[in-house]
């Protein structure tokens, strides 16, 4: 979203808290009305910065958990291209990452033909099935 960044290489990240209710009694189209007016107030505030969210709102640390989140949706949906250097032969390697970070995560990579999904979970609250 910043210009004077956007040729820059490095890792960011954009986490926007999101806070949903679930109706039991709502359906599924109110729930995505809900989490499309959800996103956009989000969105519209997304430029402070996480830990400017968590000074401001007074949450109480704790080292067993996130502050403001247990569940992550992580989207991938960013340009890749294949890295080359003279006289050297790349390979990407997969990630291999043990222990969850949060108590759910769905990570979601769009490529031109379709949304691949992986679930990471903390295995002291769900099982595999």
């Amino acid at each position: 979203e910043q210009a004077e960044v956007a040729g820059l290489i490095g890792f960011f990240v954009n986490t926007l808290v999101l806070r949903s209710r679930v109706d039991a009694q709502a359906s599924v189209q109110d729930l995505v009305r809900q989490s499309r007016e959800t996103c956009l107030g989000a969105y519209a505030h997304q430029q402070v910065p996480f830990e400017k969210l968590v000074e401001v709102l007074q949450v109480e640390r704790s080292l067993s958990h996130h502050p403001l989140f247990q569940v992550m949706l992580v989207l991938q949906n960013n340009e890749t291209a294949e890295l080359s250097l003279p006289g050297l032969q790349l390979t990407a390697l997969e990630d291999e990452w043990r222990s969850a970070k949060f108590d759910l995560t769905l990570n979601v990579a769009e490529t031109d033909q379709e949304l691949l999904l992986s679930w990471e979970y903390s295995t002291e609250l769900f099982s595999a099935a």
